[in-house]
């Protein structure tokens, strides 16, 4: 299974930034000890492929650092080229993790899932959106006919790809988040299941197992997985209660899903926040073991 990484580009941070940069080479650190799994440093993407998702004059902005102060904050990263190359290539390997999934079934983002990033503006840790730039890529480059369906188990909701695809009838966004997090004003997803704090692991997979039931009328032929370790109980960030199994039966419910329909799934890891940073490396291992044990 290919597993692309971007973690030797590491963004210039001030000292305490709360985004935990370093999870990246820890995970990737992990992953290379096990058998069974392709490490592939994650190509950039083209700035014809951000703009399937993207505004030219947000393009414009981002490539020559003219973006103001409020922008960048509302970013949550000050600009610097390597945030721009760092950007360009967490996409590029969600992309190219795409376009090996549908040769190997399923192939993985070592970073990825920046869906708080909307056509014109970046947002929450995110400037471009991979999963949005990934699905117009797979229909214009590969097969303009794909049924795509981007399965946000993030526990923040993935507002900026609900906007970005929102007309969108051959995309299927499927959001479950906690209802009482950040982003505070939600964008509609074809499908939004908000949970309430402190939810656990019965709920979670419950609500899991509806979002499927609705995903089966579409019938995709592809699923973008966001596979967030936000929703697990050590998070800072998350709100909800479930555990490390807990969270370990979330991705077994989405690589069987795949599975039993030869659907090729192609994940990325999104967020995490733990208080301990080891819990969510943790987490993002477990994801990877556990879709090894599904590859097709």
């Amino acid at each position: 299974m290919k597993a692309f990484y971007t973690d030797h580009y590491v963004l210039p941070l001030p000292p305490g930034h709360r985004f935990p940069m370093e999870k990246y080479s820890q995970l990737r650190d992990r992953v290379s000890n096990l058998n069974g799994v392709q490490l592939v440093e994650a190509p950039s993407v083209t700035d014809t492929e951000i703009l399937y998702a993207h505004d030219p004059s947000y393009l414009i902005k981002i490539l020559s650092g003219e973006i103001s102060a409020q922008e960048q904050q509302e970013i949550g990263f000050p600009w610097s080229e390597k945030m721009v190359e760092r950007s360009r290539r967490s996409a590029g390997a969600t992309l190219a993790a795409a376009k090996a999934a549908l040769s190997e079934g399923l192939a993985a983002n070592l970073a990825g899932g920046t869906h708080h990033a909307y056509r014109d503006r970046g947002s929450g840790f995110c400037v471009f959106n991979d999963s949005a730039i990934t699905a117009k890529a797979l229909q214009k480059e590969i097969h303009p006919k794909l049924k795509i369906a981007i399965v946000d188990l993030d526990v923040h909701q993935g507002n900026g790809t609900a906007s970005i695809l929102q007309n969108d009838k051959s995309i299927f966004t499927l959001s479950i988040h906690g209802e009482n997090n950040f982003p505070f004003t939600k964008e509609q997803s074809d499908l939004d299941i908000g949970l309430p704090n402190g939810c656990e692991d019965a709920d979670y997979l419950n609500a899991l197992n509806q979002g499927f039931d609705v995903l089966n009328t579409f019938k995709p032929d592809f699923i973008i997985y966001l596979a967030g370790a936000d929703p697990h109980e050590g998070d800072r960030l998350g709100k909800l209660s479930i555990s490390k199994d807990g969270m370990r039966q979330r991705d077994e419910c989405v690589f069987q899903y795949g599975l039993d329909r030869q659907i090729p799934i192609a994940f990325s890891m999104a967020g995490g926040y733990g208080r301990e940073i080891q819990s969510t490396v943790d987490i993002h291992f477990q994801t990877i073991q556990t879709a090894l044990r599904y590859q097709q």
